[in-house]
């Protein structure tokens, strides 16, 4: 995600504290669920999908906060 567009991603994460605490959030879960799913973190069925529902919600929140900081600069 922001692939090439990491000093905005810096500009945004210094200076929006909503998007700075979803950015790390969809991180965690991202890499939770990575774990999950190469057998490395021991998961439910239900735990995981949960977790990929959240990451996606947080993903669909980072990315709405990316248009709105892109359409102003």
């Amino acid at each position: 995600m922001f692939e090439n567009q990491q000093q905005d991603v810096d500009v945004l994460i210094k200076s929006d504290s909503e998007f700075r605490s979803l950015y790390r959030r969809h991180q965690e879960l991202d890499s939770k669920v990575r774990d999950a799913e190469l057998g490395v973190l021991p998961m439910d069925d239900t735990t995981l999908h949960n977790m990929k529902k959240e990451k996606l919600h947080a993903k669909d929140k980072l990315l709405h906060l990316w248009e709105r900081y892109r359409s102003t600069t």
